[in-house]
């Protein structure tokens, strides 16, 4: 799998004239199998550019929402794809037990926000997902509910020989004592994160912003790099990164999360436009 960052950043974006390394965008991140299938995660400002990116032959395109944040959903109107009669667009995201997700976004893509409606779109299907598995063509996705604010899912693809976990928006650590240390037996995410090969996670507060936002749905670094290594992963990327933080404060934090000896897993920071392949290469 090819795997493209098209933004990384959480809230409204960065608000530091400083930032352009790790960018501006909110959270956006488009996987493609050696098939061909493309897999978008989630529609923050990001995916405009990941939109007008998408080859004019492709056929389809499969959107995967892990809840409806503004930021994560904020750039939905701007997804080229989806106003393509050519190319169907399919949108997953979060079962709720009071409406429907094409219900749920039908009030954002609307007036007085939106000027252009669900129901104006040529070729798009809704779908609502629940805990489980099924199967995007070459893709196996496997969601289920996380530890955030609001029906919140975290996404686990296999495919090519590989595995990617992405939960942008996650607090494991919730209701733990700290220091935080992580228990399997009731860990959030723990099933979803188990033995990828990479995992995109949520990085958002220092240890300090840490103490003030407990139950904002978000994890400090260090807690990020706790329940990778619980989950034994083979590699850690930070994302979701606060937008008051800049390039010169998330440089040093991620300096320091790499001279840690005794981190198990490969790290790196979240860096929009980056682009990894795992397992077989499209």
């Amino acid at each position: 799998m090819k795997a493209v960052l098209w933004g990384t950043r959480g809230s409204l974006g960065s608000a530091s004239a400083e930032t352009v390394v790790y960018g501006g965008d909110t959270s956006s991140v488009e996987l493609v199998t050696s098939r061909g299938t493309i897999l978008v995660l989630d529609a923050g400002s990001g995916v405009r550019r990941l939109g007008a990116a998408v080859p004019a032959d492709v056929k389809r395109v499969d959107l995967l929402l892990t809840h409806l944040h503004m930021d994560h959903i904020q750039g939905l109107g701007f997804f080229g794809p989806m106003y393509n009669p050519n190319i169907e667009t399919h949108v997953w995201g979060p079962a709720s037990t009071n409406a429907t997700l094409r219900t749920r976004l039908s009030r954002y893509l609307s007036p007085p926000l939106f000027p252009v409606c669900v129901r104006d779109l040529p070729n798009v299907f809704f779908h609502d997902v629940m805990p489980g598995t099924f199967e995007i063509d070459d893709a196996t996705i496997t969601a289920d509910f996380i530890c955030h604010p609001d029906p919140t899912l975290g996404y686990r693809i296999e495919a090519d020989g590989a595995s990617i976990a992405y939960m942008p928006d996650h607090e494991p650590a919730l209701g733990a004592e700290l220091p935080y240390r992580p228990d399997p037996e009731w860990t959030s995410g723990y099933c979803i994160a188990r033995g990828v090969d990479v995992l995109i996670h949520d990085a958002q507060y220092t240890e300090a912003e840490y103490l003030t936002h407990v139950g904002w749905g978000h994890s400090s670094m260090r807690q990020t790099t706790a329940f990778a290594t619980l989950a034994e992963v083979g590699q850690l990327v930070s994302f979701h990164h606060d937008p008051s933080h800049s390039d010169s404060m998330l440089e040093e934090i991620a300096e320091k999360i790499s001279t840690d000896e005794n981190l198990r897993f490969k790290f790196f920071p979240g860096k929009e436009g980056v682009e990894f392949h795992v397992g077989r290469c499209c």
